[in-house]
């Protein structure tokens, strides 16, 4: 038990590292910008953060919805352990581009974010994400898990539409090389193709058995 137990701290420690290198190598990309006026962040550095921050912020998300499926296929229900810390991990990016927006790009003038959520849909597609994961961030503890009993694993259904939307304002954002969210477009469609199949295989074979 020992062993599995500092087993599972370093390969959450591992994980945590992982998870904020990214964070980690922008900030330095940033102050290096900032300080030294540095080409670190190419010829656009706001439109470099908003990018980098945003795509972290899909590739863990789709991380966190391929817990369940490897889980699975591989039998390793340790695997669930880490669904929460990417999640937690993928708002955290998703909050950092969000703040990249209202910060570098509309510069402080935050209440023209409510115009641009009504121009741009684009802008209101990727929002709403941003608002759907907050409940599911505020959620995440063992003790809403408790208050809540049946109804969390209701709640955190939220984040298939959460995924959908977040492709979305990815696919609507680019305006000419759509490659990049197409592939994150397949991934979710067979990331949600495959929960959709195990719920009918579900029924089916309940149905079965009863019948």
């Amino acid at each position: 038990m020992a062993r599995t137990s500092s087993g599972l701290i370093a390969a959450k420690t591992l994980v945590h590292l992982l998870a904020l290198l990214p964070a980690s190598i922008l900030a330095c990309q940033f102050y290096d910008v900032w300080k030294h006026g540095s080409d670190a962040l190419g010829a656009d550095p706001i439109a470099a953060i908003e990018h980098r921050t945003g795509l972290w912020a899909l590739r863990l998300l789709m991380i966190t919805l391929a817990i369940t499926p490897l889980r699975q296929l591989s039998g390793q229900p340790v695997l669930v352990r880490f669904r929460r810390m990417l999640g937690l991990y993928a708002f955290f990016y998703a909050c950092l581009h969000f703040a990249a927006y209202l910060g570098l790009d509309l510069r402080g003038y935050w209440a023209q974010i409510f115009e641009e959520i009504v121009k741009r849909p684009y802008i209101t597609v990727g929002f709403s994400a941003w608002l759907l994961l907050l409940p599911l961030a505020v959620t995440s503890t063992k003790g809403w898990i408790r208050r809540l009993g049946r109804n969390w694993a209701r709640l955190h259904k939220l984040v298939y539409a959460i995924g959908i939307l977040a492709v979305l304002h990815f696919w609507w954002l680019v305006k000419s090389d759509i490659r990049e969210p197409a592939l994150y477009a397949a991934i979710l469609a067979v990331l949600l193709g495959w929960r959709a199949w195990k719920a009918f295989s579900v029924r089916r074979t309940a149905a079965t058995r009863s019948a």
